[in-house]
């Protein structure tokens, strides 16, 4: 044992090495390597559309709604459809024919094919509420924004829109389809005239809660002029409250097409769409039940697509779901 303290002791008192010049090496600074970024580049719309693409049902539900838009546009402009034509009338052989290779929806008592009315009721259809979307959520929108900044701006609207939001959309729309006359962009417009508000009134909330955060205020306080804090500061945060609103607005300016055509509101006699063939159709629901679900379906899957494509694009623009 006192060997072994002996030389632990010794061991102890021996001289450590002494660190030379010629055990360092010169290493050269690199300024673009001190430049570079250990964390993978984000890109926003590139996220948007990998989380968009993750999800089989989002993928299906835009294959089908694809095919249905295209059906809708594109097959009208060969079969040349008229609600007018009533050539076959007088052919019994041309007749409620049930669907079959020759027809794949059948034919109506004109012995017109029901799958070129239903193509051509859906052009109309998806038309409307594309055009009524777009015109609602950009008004909405930009109203919207600016309503949520100014309070001047806030009271004068809140009145506006505590009036007329207790009045039922669908009875201004009826009230304006008898004044101006049935046609396609007389309808539109009264699905418009007032749906903007909706909007607007959603969108005032979202602003109003961007408009008091920290960096809002310090850009207000640097002197941002509105219009400019509007457009950078706020609005870009809410692309995917902007699209969910798309998603809501889409299927349903459809629904209250199909509602109105099949009261006979809205469209012109000779314009085809899915609501007046629904209408037109629905005395055969028990003798001929295709001509009445088949229009049915069609409607059920263009609404259905659209809104699951929506809500789950809105979902996939929302940057925390990117993490």
């Amino acid at each position: 044992m006192a060997k072994k303290n002996a030389t632990v002791a010794a061991e102890a008192v021996k001289p450590r090495a002494v660190a030379k010049d010629e055990d360092f090496v010169l290493v050269s600074l690199d300024k673009k390597a001190t430049e570079i970024i250990d964390t993978p580049k984000y890109s926003y719309w590139k996220s948007v559309w990998k989380t968009f693409f993750a999800n089989p049902v989002t993928i299906f539900m835009l294959v089908l709604m694809v095919v249905i838009l295209l059906m809708s546009y594109i097959q009208p402009l060969f079969s040349g459809y008229s609600l007018m034509d009533v050539r076959g009338v007088n052919n019994l052989n041309a007749r409620y024919n049930w669907p079959s290779a020759q027809y794949w929806f059948g034919t109506d008592a004109d012995g017109k094919s029901l799958f070129d009315a239903v193509w051509a009721g859906a052009k109309t259809s998806v038309s409307i509420g594309v055009i009524a979307s777009l015109i609602v959520t950009t008004v909405g929108v930009i109203v919207g924004a600016f309503w949520g900044v100014s309070k001047k701006i806030d009271r004068i609207m809140l009145e506006i829109y505590n009036v007329i939001s207790n009045v039922p959309m669908t009875l201004i729309v009826i009230v304006l389809s008898y004044t101006f006359g049935n046609g396609f962009w007389n309808l539109i417009f009264a699905m418009t005239v007032t749906s903007w508000l909706g909007t607007a009134y959603f969108i005032r909330v979202q602003v109003m809660i961007m408009r008091d955060r920290e960096y809002n205020i310090a850009s207000r306080t640097l002197g941002t002029p509105t219009r400019r804090m509007i457009f950078r500061n706020i609005l870009p945060y809410l692309t995917s409250v902007i699209v969910t609103q798309v998603s809501q607005l889409l299927p349903s300016f459809i629904s209250i097409e199909v509602f109105l055509s099949f009261l006979g509101v809205g469209l012109s006699a000779d314009v085809p769409s899915l609501g007046r063939l629904i209408s037109q159709y629905s005395p055969y629901m028990t003798s001929y039940p295709y001509l009445f679900w088949l229009p049915v379906l069609v409607l059920a899957l263009i609404t259905v697509s659209l809104y699951i494509v929506g809500q789950n694009l809105a979902d996939a623009s929302d940057p925390r779901t990117h993490m």
